[in-house]
Formats: structure tokens, C-alpha cells, sequence
């Protein structure tokens, strides 16, 4: 059997303002990826300069001019430097409109690299969505910003994957208002079809997914609400019979009980807090974005940029470490289909 080449992961350092460059530095210097992936850094060396100091390391950075260039068998973290953000011209701990645009750039670059077949994937440290918006990306957050920059047309939502746990949700960055008008019978079936692809393309050969409910005791016969009979256990029973393993839907405030239990694989929730606020308890500093749907894999902590202790050199790398291994197990997932297809 011929052994396929590790993917080559474009890791970029996220908004400087934030805790990223210190997480990015303190990544690098622990290193422990070379069983899985090949890490190209994107970015501006003067930010990863800065995370060094504050994570209180020190990185031998060698600069090319694209991941295609980079010598793998030579010494050093090979990086790409943009040259593109100086940090000193942004307070630490402050959302920065011209940082957010500086932000997105440097992401649209890796994603160039992708789209160029230099990259099999981009893994990201935290950034700050009103920060890109206010700074000319305008997107309400960073997916649909991907979805953009690569024309995808198909679905594509994020997931957030912990210990083993995949949850996704039925809507995601909108106010709760528009949230209930979006859960529908299509929307969630194609949210159970989109979760059950992406776990089975991350190496789950039958995802067992359980569906929350909407309304307090999943509406309790419709007394507290007729979503669960009008459209929430059709849409289940419906992507049942197309053969995903799917049930539900279960009250949302016993659900995840079952999940972590281990019982199910995923939990699809209605709204983005509902299933948020039960991993976030679960494991603060373990859980890891992932954007599923889309052609060029991304993952992210799903942590933000915790601007309360930025500069410290304290912030805990444990997603971001997940988050790696993650983009690495689905890019060489690609590869390997991509070999079998040829």
C-alpha cells in the first residue's frame, strides 16, 4: 500500500488584538504534529514575534514566498510572512475594526493558497467577527466570509466537535427572533444530512445523531408549542428513511445528558445557544470549530480572543492543539479519497 503525504495545514495566527499570536507561538514551539500534518504558517512575522514574547518562547521562523516553495526536509517553522499587520499600531484587548480587516486578508491569502492546491487545509487561531464586519468584511461571521472566497453554492454550516462529541445546529448567527423563523422541515433536514456527510467523511462510518427539541419538555404534547409534531419529528423520521441514523426529538435540557453519556455521536440543536452553552460547560478550552460543507477544510478553537488576559501568556492551547489534529484528520481523509477516486 502506498503511503499518502500528510497534509499541509496553512495555519494562520488570528486577530493580533486577541490571544491568538500567543496561542499560535506557544503551538509552534511545543510542535508534536509531524505524525499527522505539515504546518506552513500565513501571517506576518512581527505578529508571531509578539506572540512569542507573551507566550515566553522563542521560534525559528524560515519565510517563503508560498507554501509550494517550502523545503519540508529543512530545519525551522516555514511561514509565509505577509508582511501585512504591525501590532504595535493595536492596543491588546481592544476589538479593532482596521486588526479585523487585517484579520480577514490574511485569511483570504490562505485561502488562496488552498484554492491553489498549496494547501489541504487552514486551521485558525481565535478572531473577532464584529471586528472583520466593521472592517469591511461583511459577513455576520466567518464561515459564510469562506463561503464567499471559494463561490460555494451548496449547504455549509459550523459544527463544534469535543471529545469525540460532533454538535451542530439547525440555525447558527442570527438573533433568536430570526432563529425560530428559520427552523423548518427543510432546514432540518438538510442540517441532519450535512452533519451526517461531514462525521462520516471525519472517519464515523454511521454518525448516530439525536435531535433536539425546540420548545421547554419538547413541548409537552404541544402545550408549550406544536413545532415537534408539525415539522421537527417528520423532518427526523423523513432523514431516517434516507437512512441516517437519526431520533429524536428529545427535550434540549436532558439531550446532551444521553450524548455525553455516549449514547449518541452528535446532538442537533435548533438554535446556536441551546447546544453552545451545553459543550462550553462540557469543555471550555477542549471544543473545536470545524466549517463543514465546504471544499477546503477550516477549523478553528472554538474559544474567542479572550481579551480579558491577552498578553498574559496564560492562555491554555488545548483546542487549539484539538483543532490541528482535527483539520489534519479530515484533510488526509480528502487525500485518501481523492487517491482512491484516481
Amino acid at each position: 500500500m502506498t503511503a499518502h503525504p500528510l497534509p499541509i495545514l496553512a495555519l494562520t495566527p488570528g486577530d493580533c488584538t486577541g490571544i491568538g499570536p500567543e496561542q499560535t507561538a506557544r503551538l509552534l514551539s511545543e510542535g508534536g504534529f509531524d505524525d499527522v500534518a505539515r504546518i506552513v504558517v500565513v501571517g506576518d512575522a512581527r505578529v508571531l514575534d509578539m506572540g512569542a514574547r507573551h507566550a515566553g518562547v522563542r521560534l525559528n521562523l524560515v519565510r517563503y514566498a508560498s507554501p509550494g516553495a517550502v523545503d519540508w526536509s529543512a530545519p525551522g517553522i516555514p511561514m509565509v510572512d505577509l508582511g501585512n499587520t504591525d501590532p504595535d499600531l493595536f492596543p491588546l484587548g481592544v476589538a479593532n475594526p482596521e486588526s479585523g480587516r487585517l484579520t480577514g486578508d490574511t485569511l483570504a491569502r490562505a485561502i488562496d493558497f488552498a484554492k491553489a492546491g498549496e494547501v489541504d487545509g487552514v486551521c485558525f487561531a481565535p478572531l473577532n467577527k464584529q471586528a472583520m464586519f466593521r472592517g469591511g468584511w461583511r459577513f455576520p461571521d466567518e464561515h459564510k466570509m469562506f463561503a464567499h472566497l471559494l463561490d460555494h453554492k451548496g449547504p455549509f454550516s459550523e459544527m463544534n466537535v469535543l471529545e469525540g462529541q460532533w454538535m451542530t445546529r439547525v440555525t447558527s448567527h442570527v438573533s433568536l427572533r430570526t432563529a425560530l423563523d428559520q427552523v423548518t422541515f427543510d432546514s432540518i433536514c438538510g442540517a441532519l444530512r450535512l452533519a451526517d456527510e461531514t462525521m462520516r467523511k471525519a472517519g464515523i462510518a454511521r454518525p448516530r445523531i439525536a435531535v433536539a427539541a425546540l420548545n421547554p419538555h419538547g413541548g409537552e404534547g404541544g402545550l408549550f408549542g406544536s413545532e415537534e409534531i408539525d415539522f421537527i419529528r417528520p423532518a427526523v423520521e423523513a432523514m431516517a428513511k434516507e437512512g441516517i441514523a437519526c431520533e429524536g426529538p428529545f427535550p434540549s435540557d436532558t439531550v446532551y445528558l444521553k450524548a455525553f453519556a455516549g449514547a449518541y455521536d452528535s446532538v442537533l440543536a435548533m438554535y446556536h445557544d441551546q447546544g453552545q452553552i451545553a459543550t462550553k460547560l462540557k469543555g471550555f478550552n477542549k471544543g473545536v470549530t470545524i466549517t463543514a460543507g465546504l471544499e477546503v477544510v477550516f477549523t478553528t478553537p472554538a474559544h474567542g480572543t479572550a481579551f480579558d488576559i491577552v498578553g498574559k501568556g496564560v492562555a491554555d492551547i488545548g483546542a487549539f492543539q484539538s483543532a490541528v489534529r482535527l483539520a489534519a484528520r479530515v484533510a488526509a481523509r480528502k487525500i485518501e479519497a481523492r487517491a482512491a477516486a484516481a
